[in-house]
Parts: structure tokens; C-alpha cells; sequence
């Protein structure tokens, strides 16, 4: 093992107290305790991988959130243009007709669910499609910001 080599280094009282203190308390010289301390700062510390892992992840979450808030708007929007549409465009049934009007409209609910439930468990997402419609060279899903 190659021997150690001497330095001299100048600390304020106060820090030296501190170093003094702590040696003292852990029964180790002062050249062991500024060796540990110069080695840990020399060294890349576990604290900077753990922030450096910790702002990849919270990049991640940033986009997916970015994500979710896309697709929340075009749905809300979806949503809201059809209502509008619907009810513009939907003339009120006299009341001779409302049974089999709902009962139509609880058989059509039932398609709906059936061919939603198929895109769902095929992992098709009309978000996705409206996406490529609108960014045909977006092949990663990654989105166009839609404007309000």
C-alpha cells in the first residue's frame, strides 16, 4: 500500500472546533475525518445520482401529465361539440313516441358499449388516430399541442 501523503490545510476556529468535536466522538484522527470529507466531495456523490434519476423521472411524469391533460381537452371538446350538435339537430318526440325511442336508444347505447369495449381491449385510442390524422409523421404517439 502506498504511503499516505502529508497536507496542510488552514480552516477557521470554528470549523476546526467542529472537526475536533466530532473526532473526538467517533475516536478517529482528524486526518481520517478530512480524508472521508475530501473523498466525498471528490467523488460523484449518491445525493447527485439520486437527484439526477430523480429529475429524469419527474421529466417523465411532466410529459405523460402533458399527455393526459392533451387528451383530457380533446375529449371534453369531442364531447361538447357532439351535444351541441345533438341537441341543434334533434327535433323533441311527441309522447306517443318516447318508449320506443328509448327503447332504441337503450339498444344503441348497448352497440356502443360492445365497439367501445372492442377498441379498448385492442388498445385503439381515438386520440391516437386523431393525432396521426393531424401529424402524420408523428409515429412515437408524442402529439401536436391542440389549440382551445
Amino acid at each position: 500500500m502506498p504511503a499516505k501523503q502529508r497536507i496542510s490545510v488552514y480552516i477557521d476556529a470554528a470549523m476546526m472546533d467542529r472537526l475536533e468535536a466530532l473526532a473526538k466522538k467517533q475516536r478517529q484522527p482528524k486526518s481520517t475525518i478530512g480524508e472521508a470529507a475530501i473523498l466525498s466531495f471528490l467523488t460523484a456523490d449518491d445525493a447527485d445520482r439520486w437527484e439526477a434519476a430523480t429529475g429524469r423521472r419527474l421529466d417523465r411524469l411532466v410529459r405523460q401529465v402533458e399527455r393526459l391533460e392533451r387528451d383530457q381537452s380533446f375529449a371534453v371538446e369531442t364531447l361538447a361539440l357532439f351535444v351541441r350538435a345533438w341537441l341543434t339537430a334533434t327535433p323533441v318526440l311527441p309522447d306517443a313516441q318516447q318508449a320506443a325511442a328509448q327503447a332504441k336508444g337503450r339498444e344503441r347505447y348497448e352497440s356502443f358499449l360492445d365497439a367501445l369495449g372492442r377498441r379498448m381491449s385492442r388498445g385503439q385510442r381515438l386520440a391516437d388516430e386523431v393525432t396521426r390524422d393531424i401529424d402524420p409523421d408523428d409515429t412515437a404517439g408524442e402529439g401536436v399541442a391542440l389549440d382551445h
